[in-house]
């Protein structure tokens, strides 16, 4: 059934991609296709940084009167704030800021904020970990407060608030007291991926990626920077067999590492939420959507 809300609406929904792996992709395709199933907007089409089709042409498949831009990122950061806005025409080089609702000749874009800093990812995190040990618990699942959980991301220099989204889930589980310890860990900023294993206090380590997509960098990247040589880890992702075997001993430590959280079909949900987010406070703050 048709949302009345958005039967005049375009959903753009933009990913990251990749020009070297296909499965990076996978997400946008998948909750695209899942919200035209749903029949929640007039249409829906996919963009990409890495990939055709690309951002800078996107909106130019919009041709109703409104169109909801929504990120399929992590975090507020590099890529939300000034790459996409950037390439879409939101904001020039040196805009301090910009406004996420801007109208064009007879469109009025709506630019939303992205799924990953939506609260429910907290429970999308914990069931990634959650459902790891389930699916391997050899030797024997061990108990929760006996596991030191680490969420894992990428990290820039490029933008501060980059790594803030995966900080403050780091916070709300670590306020749950669900494990022995919660801890942020980054590819390219401090604390690095492989201090996982001298920050953890515990014999169990859960490794959670905080990414959209189970790329390169989770795929490949990752298992690297745990401990895996990285002869062994391209040959098994070539074969298509796993890259990490869970749980794998590295280092005195039993780790398991789970996929990418972006293929949850929660996500959905999140994306719709992110419209109606952004149509209600363009009404509360221009009285219009």
């Amino acid at each position: 059934m048709l949302d009345v809300k958005f039967q005049d609406a375009t959903l753009v929904l933009l990913g990251h991609g990749s020009t070297l792996n296909a499965d990076s992709a996978a997400p946008t395709y998948q909750h695209a296709d899942e919200l035209r199933k749903r029949g929640s907007f007039a249409s829906v089409i996919e963009g990409f940084w890495k990939q055709e089709p690309g951002l800078a042409g996107v909106l130019r498949g919009a041709f109703t009167p409104r169109v909801f831009i929504v990120p399929l990122f992590i975090s507020d950061g590099y890529f939300t704030e000034e790459v996409i806005p950037r390439e879409l025409g939101f904001r020039t080089d040196g805009d301090r800021g910009f406004e996420r609702v801007q109208t064009r000749g007879n469109q009025t874009l709506f630019y939303c904020e992205p799924v990953g800093t939506h609260a429910s990812m907290t429970n999308v995190l914990l069931a990634r970990a959650e459902g790891i040990i389930k699916r391997y618990p050899f030797p024997r699942a061990p108990k929760s407060s006996d596991i030191t959980l680490f969420i894992a991301g990428h990290g820039t220099g490029n933008n501060e608030n980059s790594r803030i989204a995966i900080e403050h889930q780091v916070e709300l589980i670590r306020g749950l007291k669900v494990y022995a310890g919660v801890h942020s860990v980054f590819m390219e900023e401090e604390p690095r991926i492989a201090d996982c294993y001298s920050l953890s206090q515990t014999r169990n380590i859960v490794v959670v990626p905080f990414f959209i997509s189970d790329g390169l960098h989770s795929f490949e990247d990752i298992p690297v920077m745990l401990g895996e040589p990285e002869r062994v880890v391209k040959a098994r992702f070539k074969s298509g067999q796993p890259t990490w075997r869970n749980p794998t001993e590295k280092k005195g430590k039993l780790v398991w590492y789970t996929q990418s959280i972006g293929n949850e079909s929660h996500i959905a949900d999140v994306i719709l939420e992110r419209v109606h987010e952004a149509a209600d406070r363009a009404l509360a703050m221009h009285g219009k959507v």
